[in-house]
């Protein structure tokens, strides 16, 4: 038999449902934002932006969710072993042209868009920063991949994910605010303290994970004994 068509063992679902699980309430909150735009909802302070140019929300929504939510599945090994093929044509033409997407519209955003109430200078080179890193490890990723250096090509698409998933971190690391502070906007330095901490909290866990995980790739393996110059 195929090891690699084997039963998947349910713990190896474990961490494809949490990492979907943190993407929900960004996705939902998305899709809000969608029917809203859709169905022509009053224009307020808060949302005129959008109405005024809807096409880069309405990417960046689609696009991000796709990424974390399809992504998921990308990061355990024996599901990869499980199903390769269809690992290689998910990140080919979903996840890298989603994830590029995300990026630039997202920095589209930043600097296009008028800041609404609560960001600030701090929170705005906060997003131009994980902006371009997410699209830079993306674009590393994929090329890491083309040259069969498969667990460089891992490594720079954990980055990528732990950037694009910082909204489902973010809802965390304000939770303390509105329990404490109660409802309304945070003032502008708590905000970008609490958004870069969502940030940051996951790009640290991408590291810990990159550092613990072993080669995953046999053809990485070979390649390096290949070329030690590598």
């Amino acid at each position: 038999m195929n090891p690699n068509k084997k039963k998947i063992s349910w713990r190896a679902w474990l961490v494809p449902g949490g990492l979907i699980l943190l993407s929900l309430v960004p996705a939902i909150a998305g899709a809000s934002r969608l029917t809203q735009l859709a169905s022509g909802a009053a224009v307020t302070e808060e949302n005129a932006r959008f109405f005024a140019a809807p096409m880069p929300v309405i990417v960046h929504i689609i696009s991000v969710t796709l990424y974390s939510l399809l992504g998921a599945f990308q990061f355990t090994a024996s599901i990869r072993r499980w199903r390769p093929r269809w690992h290689r044509w998910l990140g080919r033409w979903i996840l890298v042209p989603s994830g590029l997407a995300a990026a630039l519209s997202g920095l589209w955003m930043t600097l296009f868009y008028p800041w609404p109430a609560g960001d600030g200078v701090l929170l705005y080179w906060e997003r131009l920063f994980v902006g371009s890193a997410m699209l830079m490890f993306i674009i590393r990723g994929a090329w890491a991949a083309r040259q069969h250096r498969f667990d460089q090509h891992g490594a720079w698409m954990i980055r990528a994910y732990a950037i694009g998933l910082g909204a489902g971190t973010q809802v965390l690391t304000h939770l303390p605010w509105f329990i404490f502070a109660g409802p309304g906007a945070p003032p502008e330095l708590p905000r970008a303290l609490m958004m870069g901490a969502g940030w940051l909290i996951n790009i640290l866990v991408a590291e810990w994970v990159i550092w613990k995980r072993p080669s995953q790739h046999p053809r990485a393996t070979t390649n390096q004994l290949a070329n030690p110059a590598n």
